[in-house]
């Protein structure tokens, strides 16, 4: 049983879970060192075995916005952090123009170890690791989830989805929450284009617009 919007200093959720009858009440903040620390020992798919660091997200945990990529690169595997990178640089741009700090947000990914040279994680992976994510999402319970890129958005939603066709449209999800896909910032970097960058730009502010707490 989750007990959910019960305010405590400054904690605005805590958590109720049963153990041997007794009510044991956690933070979001605990919660998500449980799921930090059990990233850290999985050994579930091969990614495991070429991880430098795990990157298990950062940011904002009370944020209504939660950015998913695909998986980490070269730089977030040496730091830990993700989106850290000339993407994530990119994206905290990308934030910036629609009145957002980095801090203020909440970002991870599908996968949680680097795939080599930065391939697309496969299904199987993303299956292994996807169950970290959503822990992730249920102790944040954010409004909106920007999905970045077709990886993301198809793990999310279940099929396979056409960013370039389906980006910019919020698609219902569970708990009244709401995904918005839209272009992986590296797609960006790779096609410089004002014109896309805009598109992005916007897509971003679509998706600020259905939060309720910003």
């Amino acid at each position: 049983m989750i007990a959910k919007n019960v305010k405590i200093k400054k904690v605005t959720r805590i958590y109720s879970t049963k153990n041997g009858g007794e009510s044991v009440l956690f933070t979001k903040e605990e919660l998500m060192e449980m799921v930090s620390e059990r990233v850290k020992k999985c050994t579930a798919c091969p990614l495991h075995l070429a991880r430098t660091n795990v990157v298990v997200g950062e940011g904002n945990l009370d944020s209504p916005l939660i950015f998913v990529g695909e998986g980490p690169g070269e730089e977030e595997d040496r730091t830990g952090r993700p989106f850290v990178g000339k993407a994530g640089m990119l994206l905290t741009e990308l934030l910036s123009e629609i009145g957002l700090k980095r801090e203020e947000v909440y970002i991870c990914n599908v996968v949680k170890c680097r795939p080599p040279n930065n391939r697309v994680p496969t299904r199987e992976e993303q299956m292994a690791c996807g169950h970290f994510l959503l822990a992730q999402i249920e102790i944040i319970n954010p409004d909106v989830i920007v999905a970045l890129g077709s990886t993301a958005a198809s793990f999310l939603i279940g099929r396979n989805i056409s960013i370039t066709s389906e980006r910019g449209t919020p698609i219902d999800w569970f708990g009244g929450k709401k995904i918005l896909p839209t272009f992986h910032p590296s797609y960006l970097l790779r096609n410089r284009s004002k014109e896309l960058r805009k598109i992005v730009v916007e897509d971003l502010k679509r998706a600020k617009s259905y939060t309720r707490k910003t």
